[in-house]
Formats: structure tokens, C-alpha cells, sequence
């Protein structure tokens, strides 16, 4: 038997061996929406930082995770390019790298919101993270194998594999359009917050594309398949396309994230007390940078402007804060983000068969007491 170096644990000689929940540290501070696969959301205070500690960030699983050995595991490159390649680890972290700093969010965030909900994993509003992510370029090793004109795709196949309908086993697969797959900042990852990668992030391996839904970001990632024409996938054309959205062509697929504002602090149900307080949170948008977030405290009677500082990178989160003179009583609190391409979040909710996509407005509800200094005796 050979150690897993993730864990220092021994693994299977062949094929793959799931990993428990346990081998990653930490769970129990994550949000648990489903135990298995394991899927958990970031509880939402921790928004409220430039970088999503590893620990905390979200975790979306679709399949049980594979544990690998980093030693035998290849990179395959391969489909319509001149020179089919197989790249190890080590040379793959050879090649000049770059670090990107991006926030990745699950396309079935804030599900649970919509009515009537739609099915799959119920997310709430934690699906969403912001790491700092080192890796090589996927150009640079697409341009070793040199695609061939016609070459109008790229697809991603993960090592998870699983069963989606009674008898039918499929592995994860994504595609994305061969500019993007060129694009500068889409890359073949290793290391995640300045460390190797978690089991439950990717490692050894994993593809980050900024700006686009988590899902484009294939883990555990072992195949890139240049293709002359689209990818026909589970995970490609029958999930993660919108489908019954109003104003959206059906079955259009899910690439960019959508606007979206989230508040980090207070947290629904909180008790504060009369005077000032700050309201925190955290915008970003995979379409364009974050022009505005606006915030009510009395359940959009009116609406500020909230100060934004320097977001990190073109595809990081924003964080942002008001100051509120808070008032005796209940009061309705909500965020608004707008961004410079002239998108802005819904205050409804725009309902589809997957629940895919859902930026609405996030509403939470706070009391607000009398300080004590100034409360009656007694």
C-alpha cells in the first residue's frame, strides 16, 4: 500500500477509493447541506475578508470525492490537436504559472429561495467563496498540443464518477469555448490560499475559470479533450442549462456569474442595539466589475449607497459596508448590487426548472433594542 499524500493514509494500489468526510479538517465550521456527496456552504460572516479561509470554503460535490495518487496521476490532452500529450504533476508545475485571485460560486445558489423550489442540492446563500488560486495557464499547454483548425471547444473530464439515473454512470465533464479555454487566467490549478489543494477542492489537480458558475471549474481533473464540435454531456446539456426562465432562451447554458450582493454581518435574527452599526457584506459579478451596492433598513422604503473597498482582482469579490443609526424595532435589511455593464440584481426572484442562476436580493430581518444607558430602570 501506498500513503495518500493528502491525508498520509494508505491508498488502494488500483483504482479509485473514496475518501471520507473526515479527511478534511474542519467540516464541522462549514454549513452541511448534504452529507453525501458532501456539499457545505460558507457560513456567511466569513465573507467579510479578502480570502475565504481554505477551511471555510464552500464545498460542492456531485460525486463522492476520488482519492488519487499524485504520482500516477496524468494529465491526458488529447481530440482534435496536432501533438496528444500526457503531462505528469511534477511537470506540470514546471511550467511558468500565474495566481489569480476569483470568487467561485455554485450555480444553485440561494435555490432554497425560490418558490416553488426547485429540486436538487438546497443551497442557501453560503455557495460562494473568494480564494487566490496558483496555477499554469491552460493555453500554454493547449498551445503545446496545438488545436486544429475546425477546433471549436474544449472539454474537461474529472476523475468523479457517479450514478445520475437508475443504470446510467457518468463521469463529471464540462466544455467551454476554445477562447475561453485560451483565455490568460484559465488555469490548470495546484494550490489554493498559498497551499496545496484540499480533497475537497481538487487536489492534485483542478481547472479555475474566473467569472464563470463553480461548475466550469472542473476538480480532480485528469482529461482535456479538444473537440470539433459541442460537447454532449450530462453536466454539460442536461444540467446547468436554464430551462422555463422567464426572458431566457430555453436551455441556454450557464457560463457567467450573475450580479450579486450578499450581507455578511448582522446575521437574520440578530439582536443589536440602538445607534450605530455597521452593516457589512461582500458583491461580485462574473460580467463585470461591481459598479454600486446599495442597502435598505426598512425593507426598501429607501435605499444608500454603501462604501466598496478595492476589490483584489477583476474577479474577486467587493467588499462593502454601510453605517446605520439603527432604531428601536424590526427592521427588514437588504443589499442591491449593480454592476458597470448596467446589470443589477432582482429584487423577485426569476424562477427556472433548476434553480439555477437566483441573484435575487438577499432579505434578512433584525431587532433592535433600546442601549442600555438609556433603557428605563427597573
Amino acid at each position: 500500500m501506498r500513503a495518500d499524500a493528502a491525508s498520509g493514509r494508505p491508498a488502494a494500489e488500483a483504482g479509485p477509493v473514496f475518501a471520507p468526510r473526515d479527511l478534511e479538517p474542519g467540516h464541522a465550521r462549514l454549513v452541511t447541506v448534504e452529507e453525501r456527496p458532501f456539499n457545505a456552504e460558507t457560513p456567511l460572516a466569513a465573507l467579510d475578508q479578502p480570502l475565504t479561509p481554505v477551511e471555510l470554503f464552500y464545498v460542492r460535490n456531485h460525486f463522492d470525492v476520488p482519492r488519487l495518487d499524485p504520482a500516477a496521476t496524468r494529465l491526458t490532452v488529447d481530440g482534435r490537436v496536432e501533438h496528444a500529450l500526457e503531462l505528469g504533476l511534477d511537470e506540470l508545475r514546471r511550467l511558468p504559472s500565474r495566481t489569480i485571485v476569483t470568487a467561485l460560486e455554485c450555480a444553485g445558489n440561494g435555490r432554497t429561495t425560490m418558490t416553488p423550489r426547485p429540486p436538487g442540492t438546497p443551497w442557501g446563500w453560503g455557495a460562494v467563496s473568494t480564494g487566490s488560486f496558483t496555477g499554469v495557464p491552460l493555453g500554454i499547454v493547449l498551445e503545446r498540443a496545438r488545436p486544429l483548425p475546425g477546433a471549436v471547444e474544449v472539454a474537461f473530464t474529472g476523475a468523479d464518477r457517479g450514478e445520475v439515473a437508475p443504470g446510467r454512470t457518468v463521469a463529471f465533464e464540462r466544455s467551454l469555448p476554445l477562447a475561453v479555454a485560451l483565455a490568460p487566467d484559465t488555469l490548470l490549478v495546484h494550490e489554493m490560499n498559498g497551499g496545496a489543494l484540499t480533497a475537497d477542492h481538487g487536489w492534485p489537480l483542478r481547472l479555475v475559470v474566473p467569472g464563470w458558475y463553480g461548475v466550469a471549474s472542473v476538480k480532480w481533473l485528469t482529461r482535456v479533450t479538444v473537440l470539433e464540435r459541442p460537447l454532449e454531456a450530462f453536466y454539460q446539456t442536461e444540467r446547468y442549462v436554464y430551462e422555463g426562465e422567464r426572458g431566457t432562451p430555453e436551455r441556454t447554458p450557464v457560463t457567467r456569474m450573475r450580479v450579486r450582493s450578499l450581507i455578511a454581518r448582522p446575521a437574520d435574527g440578530d439582536d443589536l442595539r440602538a445607534g450605530q452599526v455597521e452593516i457589512a457584506g461582500t458583491a461580485w459579478s462574473g460580467g463585470a466589475a461591481i459598479r454600486e451596492v446599495a442597502v435598505t433598513t426598512d425593507c426598501g422604503a429607501s435605499w444608500g449607497a454603501a462604501n466598496l473597498d478595492p476589490a483584489a482582482s477583476p474577479y474577486a469579490h467587493v467588499r462593502w459596508t454601510f453605517r446605520w443609526d439603527a432604531t428601536p424595532g424590526e427592521h427588514v435589511l437588504a443589499s442591491r448590487a449593480s454592476d458597470s455593464s448596467g446589470a443589477i440584481q432582482p429584487l423577485d426572484a426569476v424562477w427556472n426548472v433548476h434553480g439555477y442562476g437566483n441573484n435575487v436580493v438577499q432579505r434578512l430581518r433584525v431587532r433592535v433594542s433600546e442601549r442600555a444607558d438609556r433603557a428605563a430602570p427597573g
